[in-house]
């Protein structure tokens, strides 16, 4: 009887194992970063690779055989080892060579140089407005901070029982009974152009006002608004809701609509929301818009009589639209902007990301 049992294990044939490792060096060399080097190493070294799997077929060899059939494995693995070696040292090189080349660093440089400041977003946008407005004829109108309740609110056709005249809504100098307010809005602007000028007249009112508001990610005490003023003879709400989309087209760029929804404000009649398309999903709904599709922009309509005749205008002879939005308001929907304090918070890596470009 013999004492040699010839059973072999294909995986274990020497032609199989060289086949194994021929593989294995093929795709280490082709790994062309160490990430594609791991995977190829799991694939040919790994606890499920073929060399892993031909080891573990050397048990079902008879005695006589499992000597040569080990030392068969092992000049394989080393090779295999060996090739993955010099391949990972040739790629961790050249990783090296190029992090020294894209993250170089000029020591040389003078460090302790104050970095240059960057202009406010607010009056950038302010003045992109008011630029948009004067290439379309109109004139910048200015005025005060500090307001008479006349011009802020009884002009403006807002009664003495109007809610925004209380304190919860407005600020009010000491004594209150001086009627004195720090405006609410920066209509009062129009309205003293009006009586300055008098009709026909095309004025835009950008300008800081104040509410008694609590202060959160949408809301602030203090911000701007910008507001538009024309008054002269035949003025319809076909002339509003042109001059909106032509605002709309400077400001958000071609493409996005907006669109008016019946309202009520004091000062004009008839009255308007305005809705503006929305610029990140262009109306098919997401989360800046809440799936509406439209994000409210601000107000409008024709002026009130009322405001004409306390303006000495003859609102037989003209009329006139009107209409207002917030900055602030406008800047978080161009730049995607989810908090109004960022805008007050003194932070410089805000001006600086609008520091030259709106």
């Amino acid at each position: 009887m013999s004492d040699y049992d010839p059973v072999q294990v294909s995986a274990l044939l020497p032609e199989s194992l060289a086949r194994f490792r021929d593989e294995a060096v093929a795709a280490f060399a082709a790994s062309s970063t160490l990430d594609d080097l791991a995977a190829a190493r799991h694939a040919h070294a790994g606890d499920r690779s073929p060399i892993a799997l031909a080891n573990r077929e050397i048990g079902a060899l008879p005695p006589q055989a499992k000597a040569d059939a080990g030392k068969r494995v092992n000049e394989v693995r080393q090779a295999i080892t060996a090739a993955f070696d010099a391949r990972r040292a040739t790629l961790e090189r050249d990783r090296d060579e190029r992090v020294l080349v894209d993250e170089v660093v000029d020591v040389t440089l003078p460090w302790d140089r104050a970095p240059k400041g960057g202009r406010h977003p607010l009056t950038m946008i302010q003045e992109l407005v008011a630029d948009v407005f004067v290439a379309m004829g109109y004139e910048v109108a200015e005025g005060p901070l500090v307001e008479t309740e006349w011009h802020n609110f009884d002009a403006l056709n807002m009664g003495p029982d109007h809610p925004a005249r209380t304190m919860h809504d407005t600020i009010w100098l000491d004594p209150p009974s001086r009627g004195v307010v720090l405006r609410t809005h920066t209509s009062p602007i129009q309205l003293r152009a009006l009586l300055d000028r008098g009709a026909p007249l095309y004025v835009v009112g950008p300008g800081r006002v104040v509410r008694n508001d609590p202060i959160d990610a949408t809301h602030s005490a203090v911000f701007h608004q910008v507001e538009a003023l024309v008054v002269d003879e035949g003025i319809t709400m076909a002339h509003l809701r042109g001059t909106i989309e032509a605002f709309a087209r400077a400001v958000f760029g071609e493409g996005l609509k907006s669109r008016m929804r019946p309202s009520y404000f004091p000062f004009t009649e008839p009255s308007a929301e305005v809705d503006l398309q929305c610029f990140a999903c262009k109306g098919d709904g997401c989360r800046i818009c809440s799936g509406e599709g439209w994000i409210e922009w601000g107000g409008c309509g024709m002026v009130h009589p009322n405001v004409l005749r306390a303006s000495g205008v003859d609102p037989d002879r003209y009329s006139g639209f009107a209409f207002g939005m917030g900055l602030e308001r406008l800047l978080m929907f161009r730049h995607g902007i989810d908090d109004m304090r960022h805008f007050f918070e003194g932070d410089v890596r805000l001006t600086h990301a609008f520091g030259t470009e709106l």
